[in-house]
C-alpha cells in the first residue's frame, strides 16, 4: 500500500533535509530520544530494548529521493505501461490458479472478486516476488525524523510498526518492506496491518509475507472499506466533458450519474449500483485525452491508493487477468 504524495519543496526545505549530520546511529539525535521517552510512557516499551533497535537503525537518502518522485506523478500514458504488461497479466493468471481454493474463500467470506484481490497483490509486490527491501524500521525513522513534509504521518506510523512488531512478534530489525514502510504481498503500513490483516490460515499470527494471509487480508480490507460486490467499478465515457480543477482533485463520487449525460459525457446505460453518484475520472491517455465515470467500488480501490492512477491500473489489470482466466479454464 504505497503513500503518494507530490510535494513542493521550499529552498529551506531542502536546506533541511541536506543539513542532517552524517551520524552512527538514529539513537543519538534528540528527537529521537524524545520519540522513546514517548512510546516508554505511553505504551509500557523497555527503553533499553528501543535503544538497541535505533542504535541499529540509519537513515537512507535513498528512500526520501524516491519519495520525491512517485510513480503516480507521471500521465496515465507512462503510468498504464508499468502495469498492464502481457507477463504481469500472465503472472497473475498463474497466481490465480495457484491459490484458486484460496481465492475462492476469500471471495465467500469477504464478498470481495478474485481479480481484484489478485490486481492488488500483482501491482504491489509482483505477485510477492517485490516485497521491499529496506528495514521497515529504517524507513520509517528516515521519513519520520529526516522528511520534514510528512514527518507527522511518518512518525505515527512508525509507533505503529514498534506495537505491530511486538503484536506479531515480527524481528525488529530484519522485517523489511518498502521505502514507504509498507510490508507483505499486499504492502500494508503499520497502522493497515494492525486494522485490517487477518490470520486467514488460522496459525495465531498474521504474516502478510505469507500467501494465504495476504490474500484474506486484501479481501478483507476491501470489505471494510464498502465494496459492493458484483457493482461495475468504473465505465469509459465518450465525449467532451467539463472538469472543474475541484472536482478533478476528488475521488468519492459526488454527482449524480444523469448530470455527466447532461454535461456531455455519453457512456453505458442501466448502469446497475445501489447510489446513483459517481465521480468524473480524466486521464492522458496515449491517444489523447480519456474520460472515466468512476462509481462507488472504484473509490474504494483508492483507498488502497489515493491516486486515480492505481486504482484504474488495479482495475484494468484485474480485468486483463479475468479475461485470460476464462480462455484457460
Amino acid at each position: 500500500m504505497k503513500i503518494v504524495k507530490q510535494i513542493t519543496f521550499t529552498f529551506f526545505g531542502l536546506a533541511l533535509l541536506g543539513s542532517v549530520n552524517a551520524q552512527a546511529s538514529y539513537w543519538e539525535r534528540p528527537v529521537v530520544k524524545d520519540f522513546v521517552s514517548e512510546m516508554v510512557k505511553k505504551h509500557q516499551f523497555d527503553k533499553s530494548e528501543l535503544q538497541r533497535w535505533f542504535s541499529a537503525s540509519k537513515k537512507h537518502q535513498s528512500i526520501i529521493d524516491a519519495m520525491m518522485r512517485p510513480a503516480e506523478g507521471k500521465p496515465w500514458k507512462e503510468y498504464r505501461p508499468i502495469f498492464l504488461t502481457d507477463k504481469r497479466i500472465t503472472k497473475g493468471v498463474m497466481f490465480w490458479q495457484q491459490n484458486r481454493e484460496l481465492l475462492e474463500k476469500a471471495e465467500q467470506r469477504f464478498g470481495v472478486p478474485a481479480e481484484i484481490i489478485v490486481a492488488i497483490i500483482g501491482v504491489e509486490t509482483y505477485y510477492g516476488r517485490q516485497s521491499g527491501r529496506y528495514p521497515v524500521i529504517d524507513a520509517l525513522a528516515t521519513l519520520g525524523f529526516d522528511y520534514p513534509p510528512r514527518s507527522k504521518f511518518f512518525k505515527k506510523e512508525l509507533e505503529q510498526f514498534l506495537l505491530l512488531a511486538r503484536d506479531e512478534k515480527l524481528s525488529m530489525n530484519k522485517t523489511l518492506g518498502s521505502y514507504a514502510g509498507a510490508m507483505g504481498m499486499g504492502q500494508f503500513i503499520s497502522s493497515s496491518y494492525r486494522s485490517y490483516a487477518v490470520d486467514f490460515d488460522g496459525d495465531g499470527q498474521r504474516n502478510l509475507w505469507q500467501t494465504t494471509d495476504a490474500i484474506g487480508s486484501v479481501a478483507n480490507y476491501f470489505k471494510r472499506h464498502g465494496w459492493r460486490m458484483n457493482e461495475p467499478v468504473i465505465v469509459k465515457a465518450n465525449g467532451n466533458g467539463k472538469t472543474h480543477k475541484k472536482e478533478g482533485r476528488m475521488m468519492k463520487p459526488h454527482r449524480s450519474i444523469d448530470s455527466f449525460r447532461q454535461q456531455g459525457l455519453g457512456f453505458e446505460p442501466g448502469i446497475k449500483t445501489k447510489d446513483d453518484k459517481a465521480v468524473l475520472v480524466k486521464l492522458d491517455g496515449k491517444k489523447g485525452t480519456e474520460y472515466w465515470i468512476g462509481l462507488h467500488n472504484f473509490y474504494v480501490i483508492s483507498r488502497y491508493n489515493h491516486s486515480p492512477l492505481y486504482s484504474m491500473a488495479v482495475f484494468q489489470l484485474s480485468e486483463e487477468i479475468k479475461r485470460r482466466m476464462k480462455k484457460v479454464n
